[in-house]
């Protein structure tokens, strides 16, 4: 009897680059292994959305259209091209109104994708009806998503196999159009029970002739094992990776899934040769990036604060861009009860980035004590309606906290109500900038915002983390902020491998490589006006360890108690930063696009 053959779409440069390395990878250095993957035989590829739309302007200094150009030009014109939208958020992290959400599927059309993945975190169907219908309308394929996890122990309410069936009969009922149907769970804790079972009732629901999608991650260590399960249950494809970007926090590694179907009645009918030849070329190209320690590893811990591979990553690079990776621990712990008291939303972008800030929040801040504005909004209905009604304690606070009501209205009717979105605001936040006003530079304010601005203008940064820099970092910081003061040698462990650093006063030498690590750790700040002679100064210290994004104030301003001086940005969440006394701005002592450490002076107030 002939084998069925099993579908997949090489997920390696997207969700592999974003479950790896946040998302932050040059072009110029993946598109050869695009080529090599192509002569492999792989068709299907996701090749951008989600976190690969921001973070190019973000991190990479890159525009993602151009991205999405380049793909395609290597992949050859047969290969289906997909993306990921986040329903109403399509590529951001907030919802977006209405003419947003079309100009995502107009331009993502123009620039030669073919089909995308929808799905919205809370399973709130609504939030699917208007975005699908746009996807259609560009006539581009439309994959409609069922989002999965699994519920820290004790909680019940949603997310289980009956949960699912009625959410996508809510899909079917909504006459939203689709071309096939996914299933993902991006924080791969669903059980394989689960998956099986859920598969199966879908497959009854279902026309015979719609193809079934699956999509997991081997962050608990299941993956595998829940593909297996779902290609029993009738799933028709699944989704798989390539070496250095598979397996851990991305997705089973599509060697490794030949290897699991051999002697069953199931085959990915590739050329394994090819296969492991193009994974070859892919660990080339990718062996200047860093790659964390957490990304390779399968914790079992995950079904316990369900953190999908995506944002695991993406996060803990902020973490070391802010110094604060000894931290992630406790914060990984306390999102747990973030979890557990949120509504249970599926812990995928926009809602698992939700769980994570206000974890952060509650580490740093105390629990409670701060709200992130996205769980905030959560918990009172302005993303949509949460799977079940979240903790009635939370939903005061935020409400007194925030200064917001609990609202029913839908996201696209609050969002087109908004003055400050949609592409009207963006095309008039580019003429005042004086830069060129196209359908691409608008839709890049409008999801972007000042990063947006800040990339074209020709002023971002590029924040990608390669070995060579995790190398200088390791050094600097031997000396614990005292280097530069002795000699000798020093072992230090870089990325899972073990080097002897030959330190000489202010020089460490590694590999024939000399670094000055004469400065310490203290961070470089602006040139500030200087305090007018006699008066005295209140410093105004950063909150948390950030990036500072725009001042508000300037030198010589009068301000008052509350007044916002500047705005920074940690873990995706702008913070304003405010005056705790009125006074003159003496000086500020730092500038746009600095990375600053908690406690580090940014504004001097004459008092």
């Amino acid at each position: 009897m002939a084998k069925k053959k099993v579908k997949f779409m090489c997920t390696a440069f997207r969700d592999g680059f974003q479950s790896v390395y946040g998302a932050r990878v040059k072009t110029d250095d993946f598109l050869p292994a695009v080529e090599a993957a192509r002569d492999a035989g792989i068709n299907w590829f996701e090749a951008g959305g989600g976190a690969r739309f921001q973070a190019l302007y973000f991190y990479s200094n890159e525009d993602a259209f151009d991205m999405m150009d380049r793909f395609r030009a290597t992949a050859g014109p047969d290969a289906d091209l997909q993306t990921l939208s986040r329903g109403v958020n399509v590529v951001g992290l907030e919802s977006q109104s209405s003419d947003v959400i079309k100009a995502h599927a107009d331009l993502f059309a123009k620039h030669g994708i073919t089909t995308i993945r929808n799905f919205d975190a809370l399973n709130d169907v609504n939030n699917l009806i208007y975005s699908g219908q746009c996807i259609a309308d560009a006539g581009l394929k439309h994959q409609v998503v069922v989002s999965m996890m699994e519920l820290p122990p004790g909680c019940s309410g949603a997310h289980d196999a009956a949960f699912y069936e009625k959410t996508l009969r809510q899909i079917l009922d909504a006459g939203i159009p689709y071309d096939s149907v996914c299933f993902k769970d991006a924080s791969g804790t669903s059980t394989p029970s689960k998956v099986y079972e859920t598969i199966k009732l879908a497959r009854k629901m279902l026309p015979a002739d719609t193809m079934i999608h699956f999509h997991t991650h081997e962050t608990a260590g299941i993956g595998g094992l829940c593909y297996m399960s779902a290609i029993e249950a009738g799933a028709d494809a699944i989704d798989l990776s390539m070496a250095p970007a598979s397996g851990g926090t991305c997705q089973t590694d599509i060697v490794t899934m030949w290897h699991i179907l051999r002697g069953t009645d199931y085959t990915l009918d590739v050329d394994i040769d090819k296969i492991i030849t193009a994974e070859d070329v892919f660990r080339d190209c990718m062996k200047d990036y860093f790659l964390p320690p957490e990304a390779t590893m399968v914790d079992p811990m995950i079904p316990f604060s369900p953190m999908p591979g995506g944002a695991l990553t993406a996060n803990t690079q902020m973490l070391r861009d802010n110094g604060l990776m000894d931290r992630y621990p406790e914060i990984i712990r306390a999102m747990s009860e973030v979890v557990r008291r949120g509504g249970f939303g599926t812990s995928v972008t926009p809602v698992s980035q939700f769980y994570f800030q206000q974890a952060f929040n509650n580490v740093m801040f105390g629990p409670w004590e701060k709200f992130a504005d996205g769980y905030g909004k959560m918990l009172l209905g302005y993303f949509g309606k949460t799977p079940v009604e979240p903790d009635a304690e939370l939903i005061k606070l935020a409400s007194e906290q925030m200064g917001l009501e609990v609202t029913k209205k839908s996201p696209i009717e609050l969002n087109d109500a908004d003055p400050t979105k949609g592409l009207g605001p963006a095309r008039k936040r580019l003429e005042e900038e004086g830069l060129p006003i196209n359908d691409e530079n608008v839709f890049i304010v409008a999801t972007c915002k000042d990063k947006g601005i800040t990339y074209l203008k020709g002023d971002a940064k590029v924040g990608i983390r390669y070995k060579k820099d995790v190398e200088a970092e390791q050094i600097a910081n031997l000396g614990g902020g005292n280097a530069g003061t002795g000699s000798g040698t020093v072992n230090v462990s870089v990325n899972g491998q073990s080097y002897s650093v030959a330190v000489d006063g202010a020089i460490a030498t590694l590999n024939g490589k000399s670094f000055n690590i004469g400065a310490g750790d203290g961070a470089p700040v602006a040139a500030g006006v200087a305090a007018p002679v006699g008066g005295a100064t209140e410093p105004i210290a950063a909150p948390m360890p950030g990036l500072i994004i725009r001042l508000a104030v300037q030198p010589g301003a009068a301000v008052q108690e509350g007044q916002t001086l500047l705005i920074m940005e940690a873990m995706k969440m702008e913070m304003e930063v405010k005056a705790h006394v009125a006074g003159t701005v003496a000086s500020i002592e730092v500038a746009a696009s600095d990375q600053v450490k908690q406690g580090q002076p940014l504004v001097l107030l004459s008092v």
